[in-house]
């Protein structure tokens, strides 16, 4: 049974630091693109960022050099360094399995002061 867990999240100052975590299980994570995809209060889902099965990573522009995606395939895990976090940031955050309709719970990043 496939399963995505996700955590981390949390309230944040501006300017502030989180980590998001995603543990993955009932399928082989290391053959499959992953990302996160974000929903604020009132709004649709946002792709965040991406990162190949290879490790190959891609984001979007709004977190351009401020996120790192990446992946350790040895613990079935995704992570999402989230650093010098704008109130803007702040949503709902899920992974996904690339491809699929697989997602996780979410997990609530909050930036404010």
């Amino acid at each position: 049974d496939v399963q995505l867990q996700a955590s981390g999240g949390g309230l944040v100052q501006p300017g502030g630091s989180l980590r998001l975590s995603c543990a993955a299980s009932g399928f082989t994570f290391g053959r499959y693109a992953m990302s996160w995809i974000r929903q604020a209060p009132g709004k649709g889902p946002e792709w965040v960022s991406r990162i190949s099965s290879g490790g190959s990573t891609t984001y979007a522009d709004p977190v351009k050099g401020r996120f790192t995606i990446s992946r350790d395939n040895d613990k079935n895990t995704l992570y999402l360094q989230m650093n010098s976090l704008k109130p803007e940031d702040t949503a709902v955050y899920y992974c996904i399995i690339d491809g699929t309709n697989r997602v996780s719970q979410g997990t609530q990043v909050t930036v404010s002061s």
